[in-house]
């Protein structure tokens, strides 16, 4: 296990400074057929980090982040973007206090479901201070400037983590939520101070599911597997049979790999190996997989050390997760740190990760075609000033015209900023 994966132990919620990669929007585009990288001006405010990134209908783009200025309390805002009128409100307020947890590897989600409301879930520490924090979630009907009162995603009220969820559309009007559940723990780490406490859970963490409908009534809880990894992210994709989650799984012999599960009539499937990497650890790394989708393509991104070699992987799956092709290794060597983020467009997929050497970090950028036979571009996006895993994990979006990032930066007096690029011909 090398440096960078010890540290991901003791997880920081600091955020690096990054030196933002800035073009000149009217310069002519490349020629070879490269995207150019174009700034994008956030509205977060200084003090911004754990950002999420989504889609919605109307071609807006929802960018959520948490506000953390030492001195005041916390708060989970968001905005509303479009590429023909920009950013639509001045940044809205989702949840607002001390108990709501600011983690740069849990972040929370934002949701726009067909009938127009909008969901978020975050993580909120728990009122007996026992250790334990709580998932959380709330809906707004009328875009975002009121929010239901929070329900607990988790049925449970044990002193345990629950937390790294994935937020889908189930229908028109009901949300999926899928996350890690340590209900089944002995004793919970404590919620301030990242995840330092994962490396020693006695127990095994579970993938649960439910579905919560347009007033937050809950379904039935699902355990979808009954030993996953402590702390790496779940991702979610909509693929033509249902979505599909992707995560960590964790087996007897403490096997680290990735797994998939796909609801679909109305049950979900038994969890599949996406590749057998074969990567033993004996603590969790936070490296959950990114996962998209359209149609049956699915395509997964995960980092792995599997024979003592760090690298970024990328598969994909022509039967919305059924089986997923032998991966194609996107990036490798001691500089790779992973942490990526993927998407798919209608002629090509694209992902982005963090390496790490030297001089410091790096935000990078590929596209393939969908068969992933060979790059089609490979770039840098910007240059960070952090080490470790301080620097957050970048979030994408991708749509017809390109993609859109959003990452962290750290300002004049070691304040975090959120920065952000359209990535376009």
């Amino acid at each position: 296990m090398n440096t960078r994966t010890a540290l991901a132990f003791a997880l920081a919620c600091s955020l690096p400074l990054i030196a933002a990669c800035k073009r000149d929007a009217n310069q002519p585009k490349p020629a070879n057929g490269d995207y150019a990288v174009q700034t994008w001006v956030l509205p977060a405010e200084a003090g911004s980090m754990a950002p999420d990134l989504v889609l919605a209908p109307g071609e807006r783009v929802l960018l959520s982040w948490i506000n953390r200025r030492e001195g005041r309390r916390t708060a989970l805002q968001f905005a509303s973007y479009t590429e023909q009128s920009g950013w639509q409100s001045q940044p809205r307020t989702i949840a607002v206090g001390n108990s709501l947890i600011a983690n740069a590897a849990d972040t929370p989600h934002l949701l726009a479901t067909p009938d127009g409301a909008l969901w978020a879930q975050w993580l909120q520490r728990q009122p007996d201070d026992a250790g334990g924090y709580d998932l959380v979630l709330a809906r707004s009907r009328d875009g975002g400037m009121a929010w239901t009162q929070i329900t607990r995603v988790n049925d449970d009220a044990q002193p345990v983590e629950h937390g790294f969820a994935a937020l889908w559309a189930d229908g028109a009007d009901a949300a999926g939520i899928a996350w890690l559940d340590g209900r089944a723990q002995d004793g919970a780490a404590p919620a301030a101070g990242g995840h330092a406490g994962h490396a020693g859970h006695a127990g095994a963490t579970q993938l649960r599911a439910n579905r919560f409908d347009m007033s937050l009534n809950r379904g039935a809880d699902a355990q979808l597997d009954a030993r996953s990894c402590d702390c790496c992210q779940v991702a979610v994709a909509q693929t033509a049979r249902g979505p599909l989650l992707a995560y960590r799984d964790r087996d007897a012999d403490e096997v680290r790999d990735i797994a998939t599960v796909r609801f679909e009539n109305g049950a979900w499937s038994a969890p599949k190996p996406v590749h057998a990497d074969g990567w033993k650890i004996d603590a969790c790394p936070v490296a959950g997989p990114a996962l998209a989708a359209s149609g049956d393509t699915a395509v997964v991104a995960w980092y792995s050390e599997a024979g003592g070699t760090p690298m970024l992987r990328l598969a994909r799956s022509p039967n919305s997760g059924d089986r997923f092709f032998d991966p194609v290794t996107v990036d490798t060597g001691a500089a790779v740190l992973g942490r990526a983020a993927v998407g798919i467009d209608a002629d090509q997929v694209w992902v982005v990760w963090l390496r790490e050497d030297a001089q410091g970090q790096a935000l990078m950028l590929a596209r393939y075609p969908l068969d992933l036979s060979k790059p089609l571009q490979k770039t840098q996006i910007a240059k960070l000033g952090a080490r470790g895993l301080a620097s957050g994990y970048p979030k994408l979006a991708v749509d017809a015209g390109g993609a859109w990032l959003v990452w962290t930066d750290v300002a004049a007096g070691g304040v975090a900023q959120l920065r952000g690029a359209r990535i376009a011909r």
